[in-house]
Formats: structure tokens, sequence, C-alpha cells
């Protein structure tokens, strides 16, 4: 008889069935979003149960898992891998889900066939090395090379394009993210690229400005256009023509006692207006309100001024003109100004915006969607921010290595190779990881509406024979070499794939009891 050493409502599996659970849970993850791999790969549409209209379109792995509640406690492992895989890189987020549950699936096999997990995952880990190692093998680094790496860095966006919404118009958007990236010169900071969504037109009307969009319009009666522009980007109360003594008491005995109150004050304002006259400025752009006297007075001595302009763009600002946010404004010689060569007040759809072209700094840009609808936009949106992710992390570290199923081949076949040389059951463990390796190019044939068994074992013999740079022509379905198609891939990312997926399947792999429990509550603390 059984001992019960579990109070009411908890739940236990053990061994095999906890393993199972582990195991179906991960594996239906993968398969959930393996149709959406490679530039064939289908899109899903979420749908709110809650709110009827709201409705998403999208192809990232990530935002898929992020979106669809799961229960399975290995569904979760899945979703944070990918997760992860969005913070670090940005991209790669699919393939990394699908590889662990394609481990998680071979593992399982090997599970029936009652090999210990802890051989499986010896066995992995051994494989998991052995694959980095080879791809790191193959990496090639171009970094010392602009020209080239320019070249790389287009390849690699329009390789992480083709399989998004953006991929009709990718030869124009993979120029765009790189136009973008370049101007960072190095930096990964991805706040300086301002994204602008308007919808109305179409994706291929989208644009990216050299300079920066900022949705404000002038003051009243200013000149739409200013060129040779010195700006003082400001975060400074310009309302004192108002009485802000709060809780303060005036008593007066007559109005003109009220209006010499007031003209004191206009004068105090008159006289901050005056200091930020001897910048020598003709633009002034403030973080907080322009009251109608100082903005008059802007307006008198051809300033003009642009007022609430919110905290992300005065920051962006500043590092895009080279100014500095000025809050006191005692000491001219100290503050460095903002420089373009105009500034002008344009229309983007409906909206009427100011314009800062031909900036000194010139780190940071805007690039302006258009799109039908929405979701599009939003779309475009995740697909362009994945683009840029990967791209800002390629220019920091410049490796790159093919993509189209070749970099998992090549893997396959060092995991393969060390597989021959193992003896015992952790050899099995190995060749089961090298064939996971090879469901990624499977996947990729399957999702194309090809005969993958046929394409990918053409792809084994051409890499097994040395043909290393060979990998899967998803247009008309046949062996091409990658370099020559441009199929590239960022190294940090395929190695950011291959390491988490083996990790997250070792947890799970770990796992032998699965135990459900309310939380405890404070009736059931006291031993009832």
């Amino acid at each position: 008889m059984s001992v019960q050493i579990f109070g009411d409502q908890v739940t236990e599996e053990r061994g095999e069935n906890a393993r199972m659970s582990a195991f179906v849970g991960a594996i239906a993850v993968g398969d959930l979003v393996k149709s959406t791999l490679g530039p064939k790969g289908m899109d899903k549409l979420l749908q709110s149960a809650s709110n009827q209209d709201f409705a998403m379109v999208t192809n990232d792995g990530a935002t898929i898992l992020k979106s669809i509640p799961f229960d399975n406690p290995a569904a979760k492992v899945l979703v944070n891998i990918a997760k992860v895989q969005d913070d670090e890189v940005g991209d790669g987020t699919t393939s990394v889900t699908v590889l662990s549950a394609e481990l998680l699936r071979e593992a399982e096999k090997l599970i029936d066939q009652k090999i210990h997990p802890q051989t499986i995952i010896e066995g992995y880990r051994l494989a998991c090395s052995t694959s980095l190692a080879a791809l790191a093998k193959v990496a090639v680094n171009n970094g010392n090379n602009p020209e080239i790496f320019k070249k790389d860095l287009l390849n690699i966006s329009r390789t992480t394009l083709s399989s998004k919404i953006l991929s009709q118009d990718k030869e124009h958007f993979s120029k765009l993210a790189v136009d973008a990236i370049l101007r960072l010169k190095g930096s990964t900071n991805l706040n300086h690229i301002q994204i602008i969504k308007k919808v109305g037109g179409k994706l291929s009307d989208s644009f990216l400005d050299e300079g920066f969009i900022l949705d404000k319009k002038f003051g009243i009666n200013q000149p739409k256009k200013i060129t040779n522009c010195k700006i003082l980007i400001a975060n400074t109360s310009m309302d004192t023509d108002k009485v802000k003594i709060f809780g303060a008491k005036f008593k007066v005995d007559s109005t003109s006692k009220l209006a010499e109150l007031e003209k004191a004050e206009k004068l105090k304002m008159r006289e901050k207006v005056d200091k930020i006259k001897k910048y020598g400025i003709n633009c002034f752009i403030n973080r907080q309100l322009i009251y109608d006297f100082p903005e008059q007075q802007f307006t008198d001595s051809k300033i003009n001024s642009i007022e609430h302009a919110d905290f992300d763009g005065i920051e962006r600002l500043a590092l895009v003109t080279g100014g500095e946010v000025v809050s006191t404004f005692d000491t001219p010689e100290h503050v460095k100004l903002g420089y373009c060569d105009s500034i002008e007040e344009v229309i983007i759809g409906e909206d009427v915006m100011t314009k800062f072209t031909g900036v000194a700094a010139g780190e940071a840009c805007t690039i302006v969607l258009r799109g039908a609808t929405e979701q599009v936009l939003d779309e475009a949106e995740r697909s362009l921010h994945d683009a840029l992710s990967v791209l800002s992390q390629t220019t920091r570290e410049t490796s790159t290595v093919l993509g189209g199923g070749c970099s998992e081949m090549i893997m396959s076949k060092a995991v393969d190779q060390i597989s021959a040389n193992e003896t015992g059951k952790k050899s099995l463990a190995i060749e089961a990881f090298a064939r996971a390796l090879r469901q990624l190019p499977t996947i990729l044939a399957d999702n194309a509406g090809f005969d993958s068994s046929d394409l990918v074992s053409k792809l084994r013999s051409a890499i097994y024979n040395g043909m290393t740079t060979s990998g899967l022509n998803l247009n008309n379905g046949t062996i091409t070499d990658m370099r020559d198609l441009g199929i590239v891939e960022s190294y940090k990312l395929k190695r950011s794939v291959v390491a988490s997926a083996s990790e997250a399947a070792e947890v799970l792999l770990r796992v032998d009891n699965i135990i459900r429990a309310k939380p405890r509550t404070a009736d059931r603390n006291q031993g009832h």
C-alpha cells in the first residue's frame, strides 16, 4: 500500500509520465512555430479572446510565444529561451525553439530505448561543444574591410528580412536598415533609431530620413523653414508669467498693485528670454510648455520655438544635433549648441512634423514606415527591429556564417564524426544531436513545399564531400552555393541558437518529477 504524503489538491507525475509530459509540451510548442521558419514560412494570426477587435499577424517566434498563455511547464521553458534569444540577438527566436523541440523529440526516442537521461545529457553536451567549434571554424570575419563588411551586413539584413513581411521589398528595407545601423558607428543602442509609423501608403513608400523628425510644430506666426540653424535644446519652464508660489496669498489694496506684480513677472520672463537670445540662436526647443508671451518674444527676435518636445525626442535630438540639454542660461560659454542645415515643417500622411536635415553628429536617424493597416505596420516594425538588432550585434561581433541550412549541416557533420569515436550508448545521443540539427534544413524545405528528404540528403552529401558553402536555394528547390546567393547570417546568432537550445533541452531532460500544488494558504499552514 502506498503512503499518501501530499496534502489535498496536489498531483504528482513521476518518472516516465513526468518526462513524457515535459516532452510533449515542448514538442507541441516546436510544432506550433515550426511553420513560420524560413523564407517560405507562414504567419500566425493571434486573436485576443477578451478583446475581439485586437488581432495580430506575426511571424516572429518570440512574439507568438509571448502572446500565448501556456499551462505546460516545458512549454514555458521554451518560451523563455525564445525571449532570451530575442533580447540577446533579436532574431533567430523560431530557430532556437524548433531546435530545442527537435532535440527533445530525439531524446524521447532514446529514452524509449532505455537509455538513461544523464547519458543523453552527456552526449548532448559533447555534441554541442563540437558543433560550436565547427561553427567557429567556418565563420568568416570581414570586420577589417569596410566595403566587404557592408556587403555582409546587406546580406544578413536580406536573409533576416526574407522570412518576414518585408520580404517583398527586402532590397529597399535592407538598405534602409544597414544605412541606419552604420550611422550608429558601432553603438548597439537602437533608441537612436526612431521609427515613426503612419498608416496609409504602401510598405515600399517607407523611407529612412538621414535627419531627425520630431512630431511637433513651430510656434504661431513663425516661418515654416529656417536654414543654418543654431539650436538651443532646453528643459526649463517658460511659463513664469503666472504666479506660481504655492500656498502663498497676496493681499493687494488696489488693482494697480496687481498690475505691478504682473509686470514684475513679465520682466522676469523677458530677462530669461534675453539671456536665451544672447546665445545667438535661431531655434529654441523646449521640453516644457512655452507660454504666449515668451513665444511672442521669440517670434519678434526671429527665433523659432518648439514647445513640449517629448522626452525621448529631446534626448535623441541632443544626440543628433550634437547639442546639450540646458536648464539654466547664465553661462553661454559652457553650453554646446546643436547645429543642423535646415529645419522645416513637412507633411507625412496627414500630420505636420518638423524635420531636421543636415545634422552634425548624425548618429541617429528616423525611419518612417508606411503601410496599409495597423497590423501590417506593427509587423513591419517587428521585422525591422529584428533586422536592426542583428545588424547592430554584428557590427560589434563581425563574424558571419552561411544560412540556408549550410551551417547546421556543417555542425551535424562534425557531430557525426565524433559519434564514431565514442563507444556505448553515448554515441547514440551524439548521433541524435546531429539528426536534430539536420531537422532545421528539413523544415526549411518542407515549409517551401519541396521534397525535404531528397533535398536534405543532397545537401548532406554536398557538404560531406567538401563543398562547404552549399545550402538550400528555397526559390527553386536546388542545392546552391550560399556565398553566391548572399545568404549570410550572423555568427553570434547561430552560436546563441545552438547553445541555448541544447541548454534548454538539457534542463527538461533532467526532470523526473512534476509536482503541481496549490499555493499554501493561511489555513493550510496550521496543519489542518
